[in-house]
């Protein structure tokens, strides 16, 4: 089954979970005499409502992910109600507004290219003339885009079984770097994982005393230096004790902010060399950490990162904060760079493995149409 089947799927359910409380309501307000036929009116109404069973124990993380979801569900919604208010036919100027909204919920430039390019494909083909077609449709292209693009995607992280693990975290200061060490380091200890953080943004006295807080929160050692220290002897050290405590996992925390790209790459690069000679096929992630709520300015910093170094991953916090979780369709779509953790919440608990799945269901569901 496709994404975009599952969405139909849950969306069935959540219109047909509305019938029955519209039954419900019903009965309350219907009379129990015996009818023609010897049942109540009440057994009657209940007739109605499909056998299909409804599903209750809806899973946590996809109940997080719409949730978290909800302004990003809003944006989307807000441009669709306004591409259609004054719908009359679909046109090539129909199309540009297609385009024009779907930049406006922060898909990306050339998301929104190829959507509607698909869009006047399929509206042709089914001859599509209805408003809640069309809109079907454009989810639906989303969504298949979003599928194609995802073959092969590995969302999950790189952890070695029985092996030190390094993972090596960048970003600019300011994304939630840190704050996401220390809500990983907590999940993976609370996983039986021994864990370690390397406080190597010495740069910064301040990030050195939040790692430290977040090591103390979370119950696992910090290796730090002194503030304007070398990067990489944090991290040497870092590896060092984790090899001597037999570590499952070292976290490692770099500097965000140097005075131009090439310092950032000559910086990353050292750090990495350092990674590389004392654990050969390490680091098994360079995860660089974004805001959602900053947008397309995400996207950019993105762009400017794999120019530096060799990201495997991307982290998104603030996901549950922010109207422009469309991002996370640009990003598949244009950068090809697997997401692999998001932020849902404010929680120590709320960092979570993305799920794609659960992603575009907890986006879309809400979205789709009665035809």
């Amino acid at each position: 089954m496709g994404l975009f089947d599952k969405i139909k799927q849950a969306f069935k359910k959540e219109v047909k979970q509305e019938d029955v409380d519209e039954i419900e309501k019903r009965k309350d307000e219907l009379p129990n005499e015996k009818i023609n036929n010897g049942i109540t009116q009440e057994e009657l109404v209940e007739k109605e409502i499909s056998q299909e069973p409804l599903s209750k124990n809806v899973k946590s993380t996809q109940a997080k992910y719409t949730q978290g979801l909800a302004k990003t569900r809003k944006t989307f919604s807000q441009r669709m109600n306004e591409l259609f208010a004054n719908f009359r036919r679909v046109d090539e100027d129909f199309f540009e507004e297609v385009e024009e909204a779907l930049i406006g919920a922060d898909v990306g430039f050339e998301t929104s290219m190829k959507i509607a390019q698909e869009l006047r494909q399929e509206v042709k083909l089914k001859n599509a003339k209805n408003s809640a077609v069309v809109q079907n449709i454009i989810i639906e292209k989303m969504v298949n885009l979003y599928e194609v693009e995802g073959l092969n995607e590995q969302n999950e992280l790189s952890l070695k079984k029985d092996e030190l693990s390094i993972f090596l975290f960048v970003g600019v200061n300011g994304v939630g770097k840190t704050t996401t060490i220390g809500k990983l380091a907590n999940q993976l200890k609370r996983e039986g994982k021994k864990v370690i953080l390397a406080a190597a943004d010495t740069f910064r006295a301040g990030a050195i005393r939040q790692l430290v807080v977040w090591g103390e929160r979370a119950s696992v050692e910090v290796v730090t230096g002194a503030e304007g220290e070398d990067p990489t002897a944090v991290v040497y050290d870092g590896i060092k004790r984790a090899k001597e405590e037999d570590a499952d996992v070292l976290l490692v925390d770099t500097a965000g902010r140097l005075q131009n790209k090439e310092n950032l790459m000559r910086e990353l690069a050292k750090i990495k060399r350092v990674i590389t000679r004392e654990v050969p096929d390490a680091p098994h992630e360079v995860l660089l950490v974004l805001d959602a709520t900053t947008g397309q300015n995400a996207m950019q910093q993105a762009k400017q990162f794999q120019e530096t170094t060799d990201v495997t991953g991307l982290v998104l916090t603030k996901l549950d904060g922010t109207a422009k979780g469309g991002i996370v369709l640009a990003i598949r779509s244009e950068l090809h760079l697997p997401v692999k953790l998001v932020g849902l919440g404010e929680g120590i608990n709320d960092l979570q493995v993305f799920n794609p799945e659960e992603f575009v269901i907890g986006l879309f569901k809400e979205l789709m149409q009665k035809e």
